[in-house]
């Protein structure tokens, strides 16, 4: 259940956290988060009491002196306890119906939130059941939990009347989010950070519902350690990538060197800005430290598909299988395994079986729409990337999907508008920007092409592609001296990183180069970009056909034009006849420049 991933909190009796980043005391953060692991066990929160722990466990043990006393029970929790006990054995045997009865009219602060979480949960299981039953799998979002208005008007009378300890407030809050009252949800979770700092729950819900930067900064969230985690996770989150990775240095400064879920973090946020051999090595680090773990191999085996590393990928799928074959992460693995075999019927069957198991997990959703778009099914692409965004409306790669469905069938308005949704989440990413280009290129909107081209490459473009776009660009406008220098920056750049071979377009920027030059009389330089192009099988014959034509205007007596504003030839590293010639001066693109 979603709630159960990520509840947990520290009870009220429970020493209050130490201030905002201070980490001087590492003895009193453990007991902190022992206290904490206990009490989300007792309340059915299993995933924030495994979080816990496993931040406990990367901290040095303590003396039996200093372990924390067990809670100290009221005339309540007394009363209460034999019906608790009973219901918590039905309630971790999912007999979440059968455990709410007997936990009907208990009094407890404990009692209470298992009486109302197993009605949560209840609502939750018959909707994914019903929906897994009776439903395909891109039909998800019209089954509803038929519990949640109840719980609202009970929780509602206990919020006004001041009676929810933060465990009461977090389940308060995921129904309220769950019934899309978001603002009112934000609230009530920011108060459940205040109320009790320590609760990993409510940090985490609250992380789903914040959108932006600016609306980060108008939160007014309690001083604490905690913040730091929840801060490194946000910053993650909206891709402020930098700051995350800042957050999580110092969290390992702090002493939390050893902390499993602090390592799989990083190597997510390096991930996410395609630093992918970092993030390669991190994950199998991260392996040799847990080898049995299941969380984030999604994001490793996505790492491994895009290196098409296939025995590495197989190896993954196996392994995760043999540990457990019925976990979302695993689908998800050997769906990556499929597709890289081009198998995409049997992808979208494994992705389709995550969904099943989790059909709130995000990133089941976009895969499953990316095999959807290789099979040529658009209609079911665009209800799996919808589905995403519904789970997640941050997920960039959901947009830039549609951006990509919508651009097949040839509405380049709706594609705009989705590559512009992608963008704005990854302002820096050249994909995004190359695919905004191309969109107002379709739709004769030049000057915006030309600003978005320029704009990915001043950001550091990933597939080399924007240059040559720019170029063509120019080309159309018959600004050929622009189109040029576009051609000449982007043969720079190739043969700087060594990747020529893999670079169809650099034998047409040597042709528009020697055709350029020929037309300014430059014959040196003309006959260096021809001679360029009898290397490559496409432009072969002309190349040759322009250096016969050169050496018959010199035999003529053709001199080189001197008078031609020229300001820019090749580098002498790059000409086939190591012709002197002069250094490239800056690129003049400020018309351009957004």
């Amino acid at each position: 259940a979603v709630i159960g991933r990520v509840g947990a909190m520290a009870a009220a009796t429970m020493a209050a956290a130490p201030c905002g980043g201070d980490f001087s005391d590492l003895r009193e953060i453990k007991k902190q988060l022992l206290s904490v692991a206990e009490r989300s066990r007792e309340r059915g929160l299993q995933h924030s009491g495994k979080w816990a722990a496993e931040l406990a466990f990367a901290l040095e043990p303590l003396p039996l002196s200093e372990l924390p006393p067990p809670p100290v029970l009221t005339e309540e929790d007394a009363h209460d306890l034999d019906a608790y006990t009973l219901a918590k054995s039905y309630f971790d045997l999912k007999e979440y119906d059968r455990a709410a009865y007997f936990l009907r009219g208990c009094k407890s602060q404990k009692a209470y939130f298992l009486y109302m979480y197993s009605r949560y949960l209840s609502g939750e299981k018959k909707k994914d059941d019903e929906t897994v039953d009776s439903l395909g799998p891109l039909e998800k979002g019209q089954v509803k939990n038929e519990a949640l208005r109840e719980l609202r008007v009970e929780l509602s009378k206990k919020h006004k009347a001041q009676e929810l300890d933060g465990f009461g407030l977090y389940l308060y809050g995921v129904v309220l989010r769950k019934l899309d009252l978001v603002k009112e949800a934000i609230d009530v979770f920011v108060e459940a950070a205040h109320v009790l700092p320590l609760h990993w729950g409510a940090w985490l819900e609250l992380c789903n519902l914040i959108t932006d930067k600016e609306m980060l900064k108008f939160l007014s969230l309690p001083d604490t350690w905690m913040k730091e985690f929840f801060l490194a996770h946000i910053y993650t989150e909206l891709q402020l990538i930098e700051e995350a990775l800042q957050k999580y240095q110092s969290l390992i400064d702090a002493g939390f060197s050893k902390s499993t879920y602090i390592i799989s973090q990083i190597a997510v946020a390096y991930h996410n800005i395609r630093d992918i051999d970092k993030a390669l090595s991190i994950f199998n680090e991260l392996r040799k430290q847990d080898p049995y773990r299941i969380e984030n191999m999604d994001t490793f085996s996505n790492l491994l598909y895009v290196r098409s590393m296939k025995p590495e990928l197989s190896y993954l799928a196996h392994n995760l299988c043999e540990i457990d074959k019925y976990r979302v992460e695993t689908c998800c693995v050997i769906g990556n395994y499929y597709s890289l075999r081009s198998q995409h019927e049997k992808a979208a069957l494994y992705f389709q079986r995550a969904l099943k198991l989790n059909p709130r997990y995000l990133g089941a959703w976009t895969l499953m729409g990316h095999e959807y778009m290789e099979m040529k099914n658009t209609s079911a692409a665009i209800q799996a990337y919808r589905h995403a965004i519904e789970v997640n409306k941050r997920d960039y790669r959901a947009w830039y999907g549609l951006g990509q469905t919508y651009e097949i069938l040839k509405m380049p308005f709706y594609c705009l508008y989705y590559y512009r949704r992608a963008h704005q989440l990854r302002p820096n990413d050249s994909r995004m920007l190359v695919a905004l280009g191309e969109c107002y290129e379709k739709l004769n909107r030049l000057v915006e092409a030309k600003k978005c081209y320029w704009r990915a490459y001043a950001v550091g473009d990933v597939e080399k592609m924007a240059l040559v776009k720019l170029a063509k660009l120019h080309e159309q406008l018959n600004e050929s001296e622009q189109a040029a220098q576009c051609y000449i920056k982007y043969i720079q750049d190739i043969y700087s990183c060594g990747e020529v071979g893999e670079h169809l377009e650099v034998s047409t920027a040597f042709r528009y180069l020697a055709q350029y030059y020929f037309k300014c009389k430059l014959w040196d330089e003309a006959s260096a970009c021809a001679q360029k192009c009898c290397a490559f099988n496409d432009t072969r014959e002309e190349g040759k056909a322009l250096l016969r034509q050169i050496l018959q205007l010199r035999n003529q007596g053709e001199t080189s034009s001197t008078d031609v504003a020229a300001p820019f030839f090749l580098p002498a590293s790059l000409s086939a006849n190591n012709t002197p010639t002069r250094r490239v001066s800056p690129l003049n693109l400020s018309s351009v420049t957004p």
